[in-house]
């Protein structure tokens, strides 16, 4: 994640140079370049799971990139990011099968984190200059991640009871997960000044995050609120 920062935090520093570069003396650059970052808030969804009680809670990420603010018309704009996004998931599972002689009891806590690198690319409509709704597409590409929790696995067999639990903290095999994401992301955003806004943005995923999901889709879902700074 480091490596990650320090390379976007490069990328801005030389568009920031650049656009200083093109700038003219009596017409400044319609084009806005900035940075942003913020909380991310995301959870999986997913179809039923047979045979398995499931539970998706909200798990705490972060983002962080760089922008550019593209103006088309009066009041719209295109806006391109370039973010490293941490989405997943906290999710609890039970299983419990009982066939009278037999009876197992499965319990799992555990969290999903995924780190992507995100190119949004929202079509923004100016209520005011300072206020803006938006909606596009948002593309991922997966980085890698880490799953870690608990699980407790409990056997009853003739008159016999059997209480296993562990703990768990391994990265993710990138053989199970899909490369590539999308998404369509909605939002709006405010600027209290002409460089400073906040922003807010949810998006949901479309395509599922893993190759085989035996016939349970899971899909990406983030709501995103962040802070904004624009270059003069």
């Amino acid at each position: 994640m480091k490596k990650i920062f320090l390379g976007l935090t490069l990328v801005g520093s030389f568009l920031m140079n650049a656009q200083e570069k093109e700038k003219s003396p009596t017409q400044p650059s319609s084009v806005k370049l900035g940075i942003k970052a913020g909380f991310n808030g995301s959870t999986f969804s997913r179809g039923e799971r047979n045979e398995v009680d499931n539970n998706e809670k909200i798990k705490a990420g972060s983002h962080i990139g760089i922008f550019a603010n593209i103006p088309v018309a009066e009041k719209f704009s295109i806006q391109p990011e370039l973010l490293f996004s941490q989405l997943g998931s906290k999710t609890e599972d039970l299983f419990i099968h009982d066939s009278g002689d037999y009876f197992t009891k499965q319990e799992y806590e555990y969290k999903t984190n995924l780190n992507y690198l995100t190119l949004p690319i929202m079509v923004q409509y100016h209520i005011l200059p300072q206020l803006y709704v938006e909606a596009g597409p948002e593309f991922g590409l997966l980085l890698g991640g880490k799953i870690e929790g608990d699980g407790r696995n409990e056997i009853r067999y003739d008159n016999t009871t059997t209480v296993n639990s562990e703990n768990f903290s391994n990265k993710i095999s990138m053989k199970l997960y899909n490369k590539f994401n999308f998404g369509i992301g909605i939002g709006a955003g405010y600027y209290f000044t002409q460089n400073f806004g906040v922003t807010a943005r949810f998006t949901a995923g479309i395509t599922g995050i893993f190759k085989n999901d035996y016939g349970s889709k899971v899909k990406n879902n983030a709501l995103q609120l962040g802070v904004a700074y624009r270059f003069k």
